[in-house]
């Protein structure tokens, strides 16, 4: 999990301690080595790595599949955000990567008191479906099921949307195993897959394109014939 300048202010990664006693005490008190990249450690040459609690796992845990299919959610999303020319999506989709960004502290801090005390909380998801609620109301979804890719930033956002859904099935695993106790977690993402579709579609209107459905109409079909109760 990279570190970056939003989020709980929580002990750092293990992966960034030594940085953090270079950018504070300096190299001679810190330990910290010059020739050294702040940026690698060597740390995870074994094949495990440290979590904000104490101990190390094994890089094909469950724990840390979770934490990195979570950080590629935030890269889609960063992405879509990137592609997006909709103020509204971009807006809310840079509080939802501030909101992954805590949802991974707390999946990679093992120490009983995060879990006494969990980041997320029931607003963050109430937040979710208040906005997917507005979304939805400018956009009022299709019947039937679509395809992805009828703008950069839809199908950017389609896209996002898988990664969240395949997030949401680790963390499922993680409960499940008893390696989490927080079910916020699991509702949070559950919300965020449904609020990347609304997007999806807004972006699709806002640019003035079709939301193209999966099922190819046939010819003659009932969609096809005008109505009969027009004059």
């Amino acid at each position: 999990m990279r570190k970056i300048g939003c989020g709980a202010r929580s002990a750092p990664h293990p992966i960034f301690r030594s940085f953090t006693a270079y950018r504070t005490a300096g190299p001679s008190q810190s330990g910290y080595n010059p020739g050294m990249s702040p940026v690698y450690t060597r740390s995870g040459d074994d094949g495990k790595t440290g979590l904000l609690g104490q101990g190390r796992l094994p890089k094909h845990h469950p724990r840390l599949e979770a934490l990195g299919t979570l950080d590629e959610a935030s890269a889609a999303l960063g992405m879509a955000r990137a592609m997006s020319s909709v103020l509204q999506t971009r807006t809310i989709l840079m509080d939802v990567q501030r909101d992954l960004y805590a949802l991974m502290a707390e999946i990679a801090n093992t120490t009983r008191q995060a879990q006494l005390s969990s980041i997320l909380n029931p607003t963050r998801v109430q937040w979710l479906e208040s906005q997917t609620d507005a979304i939805t109301a400018l956009a009022p979804p299709p019947a039937e099921f679509i395809l992805p890719g009828d703008t950069l930033p839809g199908a950017a956002l389609s896209l996002a949307r898988t990664v969240v859904r395949r997030a949401e099935r680790r963390v499922v695993a993680l409960l499940d195993s008893g390696e989490l106790d927080n079910p916020l977690l699991l509702q949070y993402l559950n919300r965020l897959s449904s609020l990347c579709f609304a997007l999806e579609l807004l972006e699709n209107q806002s640019a003035g394109q079709n939301t193209t459905l999966a099922k190819k109409l046939s010819a003659g079909s009932e969609e096809d014939k005008p109505d009969k109760t027009e004059g």
